[in-house]
């Protein structure tokens, strides 16, 4: 995986995030993350089958965050798992092998070795910058992108006060993807700001 990884903002109105997940798409983005707290169930479910309908239809890649049970009742791509969300190995297994499984490793190299022993797909680490949607987290150094890089064999992905103007300070570091909520979908201009940081991956291959 690699490039933006986009991830939702808790809205309950279906159709506005609809919109905006279809209009991230359009600036190029093909990995999204479903992310959403609220304590009703069949409200998330309901929302998030309906964000895999578009990212089907679109060839793109849908990861829920923080649930695998709903993960594995809607048939999504894969599921993140923080530190509080139960074990990685056991995850793994439910999931099995085909479903992509990633890891919040915040400013720590060991959580990231740990992870991928027990099987994730990719590891996380933030917040990579100051973050508007998470003040007062953990700083993850640029050398820490660097460290995993060199260390790891899967891919790393960089989150947290990510633009399109700072993208590329973590991206030489080592990040393979970048994780972003409010630079996309709290853009007046949802597709010129997905392609603003597609742009960044689109160089690097030329």
């Amino acid at each position: 995986m690699a490039g933006l990884y986009a991830i939702t903002p808790e809205d309950p109105d279906t159709h506005r995030l609809a919109e905006k997940l279809t209009a991230a798409i359009a600036g190029g983005a093909r990995l999204f993350q479903y992310r959403n707290k609220s304590p009703d169930r069949a409200a998330r479910r309901t929302q998030a089958e309906s964000l895999l309908g578009l990212c089907r239809d679109a060839g793109a890649t849908l990861i829920v965050n923080d649930d695998l049970e709903l993960a594995l009742a809607i048939g999504a791509d894969g599921v993140h798992l923080g530190r509080d969300d139960g074990s990685v190995a056991a995850a793994r297994a439910r999931l099995g092998e085909r479903k992509l499984l990633g890891v919040s490793c915040y400013d720590s190299i060991e959580l990231a070795r740990a992870g991928v022993a027990q099987g994730a797909d990719y590891v996380a680490f933030g917040s990579a910058f100051a973050s508007p949607t998470k003040p007062s987290a953990v700083r993850a150094p640029t050398a820490l992108f660097t460290q995993a890089r060199a260390e790891l064999r899967v891919p790393i992905v960089a989150i947290g006060g990510i633009t399109p103007e700072n993208a590329p300070i973590i991206i030489e570091a080592g990040a393979d993807a970048i994780a972003v909520i409010t630079a996309v979908f709290g853009a007046v201009d949802t597709a010129a700001a997905a392609a603003a940081f597609c742009r960044h991956f689109q160089r690097g291959q030329t």
